[in-house]
């Protein structure tokens, strides 16, 4: 009997997951270091039975005409908007992600962006790299207080308690705004509107939907404190970039420091790249070793369980029956 075949969109992943797929299918491995394109999407995954997706490869009803014979898909992240949850159902494909993988990797990043941005590291490293450092000027590169601040957390959920958690540390008063989290013993919730007005640090950590697409806009960062931060390592739509870009550049809000973008990859064109107080990094919030190879273990996991033939534990399509493969 043929083995099942296993596509696996980027080379070179960490930890043993594909090793293990490795004893139930065969595995076809994009081999280049950058992802497919949409159209070598699908010419890649031509008879496969299985893929192991990123959050950047786009699986939707297109695409999934293409492939009769793929029973289930296995993300290697925990965000899934990529993913056409109704297309996968519709054909019976399983789907999965890895939840509760990333939370403190990410909440520790989210911390690296804070500290970044409010005391202006990284316009200090370019200082020293480039020569500029050469006398002690007494209000040189004067950054943000941390110590006794207010942050303020959108969204309070895994990640969000996990940033919050941190800020105690820093003697920090912690409010959030969320739709179905109140107060705890951490944080005290909030109105949107009061937490900007409020909060020296802005973090960002809201699932994206068409609630909170641009949910951050010229109206609402008018709400923020001129000596405020904001850092979004959650999803990039929910920051309009372009008011983002206006705040920053008439010094509107103190600085940011963001981990996503609208579109991503952004290239040396984008407008934000111009600004000294914009802290940027290349969606790397679960970049640590030890939790992206948790990631890829467990979307390895959820599909050798759905290849064979049995419900993937992280489902993301419970009503999705598991399929034999023939």
């Amino acid at each position: 009997m043929k083995r099942p075949t296993i596509a696996v969109t980027r080379n070179g992943l960490p930890g043993v997951g594909i090793q293990r797929l490795a004893d139930v299918a065969e595995i076809n491995v994009w081999p280049d270091n950058v992802g497919p394109t949409a159209e070598q999407l699908s010419e890649f995954l031509a008879g496969a039975h299985g893929l192991l997706s990123m959050s950047q490869d786009v699986i939707g009803e297109e695409l999934l005409d293409q492939l009769p014979d793929l029973v289930a898909v296995g993300q290697a992240s925990a965000g899934y908007n990529n993913l056409d949850l109704g297309a996968l159902q519709q054909r019976g494909i399983q789907a999965s992600n890895c939840p509760g993988v990333l939370m403190e990797t990410t909440a520790d990043f989210t911390w690296a962006l804070i500290l970044a941005a409010s005391r202006r590291i990284i316009e200090a490293d370019t200082a020293v790299r480039s020569g500029e450092w050469v006398n002690v000027q007494f209000d040189y590169l004067l950054g943000q207080d941390i110590y006794g601040a207010t942050l303020g957390v959108i969204g309070y959920g895994q990640i969000g308690k996990a940033v919050a958690r941190r800020a105690a540390g820093f003697g920090m008063n912690v409010v959030h705004a969320s739709r179905s989290t109140e107060s705890d013993e951490i944080s005290t919730r909030v109105t949107l509107e009061e937490l900007l007005t409020v909060s020296d640090v802005v973090s960002i950590h809201t699932a994206l939907t068409s609630e909170t697409r641009h949910l951050i806009t010229d109206e609402t960062l008018a709400l923020m404190k001129p000596t405020a931060v904001l850092v979004n390592a959650s999803r990039g739509p929910v920051v309009d970039e372009t008011a983002l870009y206006k705040a920053l550049e008439r010094r509107q809000i103190f600085a940011a420091g963001l981990d996503v973008f609208e579109i991503e990859p952004i290239g040396p064109d984008n407008p934000l790249t111009t600004l000294p107080n914009a802290v940027l990094a290349p969606h790397l919030a679960s970049g640590s070793l030890a939790t992206r190879s948790r990631m890829v273990d467990m979307a390895a996991t959820n599909l050798r369980a759905a290849i064979e033939g049995a419900a993937m534990p992280n489902t993301l399509t419970p009503n999705v029956t598991p399929r034999t493969i023939s």
